[in-house]
Formats: C-alpha cells, structure tokens, sequence
C-alpha cells in the first residue's frame, strides 16, 4: 500500500480534509529525537496517568516485520486529517520503513543501498553499519532526513538522504556524498573512520549532522559538524576540531535552544593545549565559533580526560530553563568520569567556569538524559553503567534548583537492568510525571518509575523484548509506547 492510498482509507470522505490529509502539518507527531530539538525526552500524554501506566501492556494486534538491527529512535508522523500515523524506522541494514501506526503493517519502504560490513572497516562495533543515528523530520515539507553509511565503489560513504514522508521517494540531488562533498571546500573528511551516531537536526532552514570515530577509535578522526541546505541539497558549511579525536557520539547529536546550537565533544589525542576535546561548545549561525571563553566550556582536568579516555562528552549537551526565579538559562553534560556538569548559557566559561560539577555516578554515563522543568526544580533522569550516588541503582534524578551556589543535587536513585535512555512522560506537563527507560542489553522489559521519588510504577509488561541495543529509547504518542529492536518494533497500549 502505498502513502497516498493509506491516507485516502485513512481519512475523512470530505474532500477538504482528504486534502489536508496529504499536506504535511505537524499533528501530534514526533519529528526528532527525544521529541524536540533540545533533546529533553519529555512528552506531555494526557491519557498516560500513573494508573494507566501500571496497567500498560503489549499490543498484540502490532506485528511489525522489518529487517536489519535498530539502534536508531524511531519516530512519529500523522499529517493533519489522517486518523492513523506513520511509525517511522531506520535501520542498519540501511532500510526505512513507514508502519501503520495501529498495525505495524509496511506502507511504505525504502532500501537505501549496502550497508558497511563491519570486516571492511578498520573498527567498531556495529555490524553492518547502516543507519545509527535518529532521522529527523521536516514538518514543513513532510521530508524525512537520514545519514546512512553505505558501501559504493569507493569504498565507506557517508551519504545523506532526503525521502518523502508519502512514499519513500527521494527529491532531485539527494543524496549527498558527504566525505566528497567535504573535500570540494578543502576539509580531510574519511568516512570509513567516521561514525555517526547523533540525531540528525532540522533547525531554521538547514539541516544538521554530526560525526565522531567508530569504537575503537581508530585512524585520525575529527568531531565534525555539517550544515545542508535542503532547498539546493547543498553542504554550506563544516566544523571540525583543531586536534584529532573529539568525537561528537552521543546520541543526541547538536541540541538547540531555539537561536544556539550546542554540541558536546570525546577525547582529543596528543593535544598538549586546549583544541575543543572534552567540551561543550556553542555553534551559531553557519556553524560559526568564536574563541572568547563565553563560547565553550572545559573541565580544568581535561587533559587527565584525555589520557584516561573519560570524555565529558557521554552525554548530548541539553539547554535547560531553571524557572524560578526568573528564567536562569543553563545547558547540563554528562561525563564518562561519571561527572554532571552545568554552566550558563550566556557565558560557557572557557577552560574550568562551569557553575558547578557533581560527581552522580560511580561509573560512566553513557546516554541520553530525559528533563522535566517545573517551577519548583528542574529534573534531569539518566542511566549509568553502575551504581548511582544515592544508594545503588543505576537510573538517577537529579534535581537543580533555582539558585544557589551548587544547585545540582541527587534526589534518587532506582535499581535498573539495562543501558536504555530514558524519557519523562506528563499528563500536562507537570501531573503524573513519569520516567520510562527500556532493559536495553540487560532485562529486555519495560520499566517506568515516579519522577518524584523513584518508587516502581511499572516493572516489566510481561513480555521481554529480544534484540534491544545500548541507547535504545522510548517513541511515546498518544496511545502507545514504541520501542526499536532487531527486526521488529514493539508497542505497548495504555
């Protein structure tokens, strides 16, 4: 079944609306990672209370066939006027497909080439390597955008790609090569030692993608940023760090407070001065950086990082608005050394001006936090490889208040089997807050905790999900909870 004939069974028999139906307007739908470009993971489900989440349970009448294994968040597009979305997934095996929102039945997909056996590349850790990173919609133009790792002629491409959220179909100039399109303005790029992991942005017109190195970290990598015009297909503009190393791996990618952007980077290698590892680093307009101290922040050990290989960069660094007093801008990291990290919006503070760091966990942080903001304090929930600092567990809150000299605090900690990334889930955005994280490559199951104190709402559905990947997160919509795995995708119903 093609889009347009699932829209024309889909929607209303009134010729207006059937047109709606195939103009793209956003409608409930979650068109980026962790659901907005600031990357906080916090969806408002009105019907999602704390008794329909403990009563939550498999959707048998899903059945979603797919192929190729899901490290990718999947996402959520219902244009105005159809009674049923899309469930939209991207795999490694370079595949996208578009299920019916109800069913799981393909309506539409799209092979996007060979993916990269893993033999042919000189490390890593996926297996082939396709498509890691989280697409991200346009809204405006209904057009899907992906970077898939692919195995041409030349060997390891980068290529980004723009499809058609009706039909899988690809506009005129898409795709781009992007290790070609890099070395026709001067920039080394070499796609067979670049990974790319991060959420893809579409932010004021132009499209974003990140890259750091594959796991091993072999060959001379750099932490790259790529700006792309959708209107001509273009790449306009590249950031690179000085020194080599400095990955951008976490897997939000850029996040954007609606005039900035922000990125987090890994560990550079033999920088004997500062050169953009270990940080958090404001990007403007054309990918524009300056030098000034305001534009970036270190830690003041970020050599000891280096040589240790704890970036502060296990995290996508995420804008947060402490509400009261006021409105005091901050942006939060996470790092490897199991480190929260806070500083100001309007002024980074260069190399140790942080507003404060706290030790949270006794091992890495490697994830995707969720935030809830509220007058009282401002939530961020995220998982670690080990325990927390508040008695064991290794999903965490941390609650920061709206002033003080050290605002950041642990408020609890909850046993947690599994590397999932976890999402906050409201009613209306402050009632029946709620934290969900799956047992990625641990218990497989579904779990959700009260965001006030940690106590079990939901501890397993009864059905263990096989084939969930390190990073794996939660697609929320207004009647489901979807999850990505190898081969498939599971639904929960509430």
């Amino acid at each position: 079944m093609t889009m347009r004939s699932w829209l024309a069974d889909s929607c209303s028999a009134a010729v207006g609306l059937c047109l709606l139906a195939v103009t793209p307007v956003l409608a409930q739908s979650v068109v980026t990672y962790h659901n907005s470009n600031q990357r906080s993971g916090a969806y408002v489900i009105a019907g999602l209370t704390r008794q329909a989440a403990a009563n939550i349970k498999p959707d048998t009448g899903f059945r979603a066939a797919i192929d190729g294994h899901v490290y990718a968040q999947p996402l959520f597009w219902k244009p105005k006027g159809a009674n049923r979305g899309l469930v939209i997934v991207a795999t490694e095996s370079n595949t996208v497909y578009a299920l019916d929102e109800k069913s799981g039945a393909i309506v539409w997909q799209r092979a996007l080439g060979t993916a990269m056996p893993l033999s042919q590349l000189p490390c890593g850790n996926i297996d082939p390597m396709g498509i890691t990173g989280t697409p991200a919609i346009d809204p405006a133009t209904g057009t899907l955008y992906l970077d898939a790792m692919t195995k041409t002629q030349s060997g390891a491409r980068h290529m980004i790609h723009a499809l058609s959220l009706v039909d899988g179909s690809s506009p005129g100039g898409w795709p781009i090569d992007v290790q070609q399109a890099l070395g026709a303005q001067g920039v080394s790029f070499n796609s067979s030692i670049q990974g790319e992991r991060g959420g893809v942005l579409v932010f004021q017109h132009n499209l974003y993608v990140v890259y750091g190195g594959h796991y091993g970290d072999c060959g001379s990598y750099r932490g790259t940023v790529v700006q792309i015009a959708p209107a001509t297909a273009a790449l306009t503009a590249s950031w690179q760090t000085r020194a080599n190393g400095g990955g951008i791996w976490a897997q939000g990618g850029l996040a954007s407070d609606g005039g900035d952007l922000f990125i987090t980077t890994g560990n550079t290698f033999g920088a004997s001065q500062w050169s953009d590892g270990e940080a958090i680093i404001r990007l403007r307009a054309g990918l524009a950086h300056s030098a000034d101290s305001k534009d970036y922040f270190a830690p003041s050990n970020w050599q000891a990082l280096d040589n240790s290989d704890t970036d502060l960069g296990g995290t996508e660094a995420i804008p947060i608005d402490v509400l009261v007093p006021g409105k005091a801008r901050r942006v939060i990291a996470f790092g490897k050394d199991g480190n929260a990290y806070l500083a100001s919006r309007r002024n980074l503070g260069g190399i140790g001006g942080q507003i404060q760091t706290l030790s949270v966990s006794s091992h890495a942080i490697r994830t995707a936090p969720a935030v809830l903001e509220n007058p009282s304090a401002t939530l961020v929930a995220f998982t670690s490889a080990g325990g927390g600092k508040c008695g064991g567990g290794n999903i965490t809150m941390l609650s920061i208040a709206p002033g003080g000299k050290n605002p950041m605090s642990v408020l609890w900690c909850a046993a947690l089997s599994g590397a999932g990334a976890p999402v906050i889930t409201t009613t209306d955005g402050s009632s029946n807050a709620l934290v969900w994280v799956v047992g990625a490559e641990g218990d497989g199951e579904l779990h959700a905790f009260d965001a006030s104190n940690g106590s079990v709402v939901v501890s397993g559905s009864g059905t263990a999900m096989n084939g969930l990947h390190h990073f794996q997160t939660i697609l929320a919509t207004q009647s489901r909870l979807y999850v990505g795995a190898d081969n498939t995708v599971y639904a929960f119903k509430f």
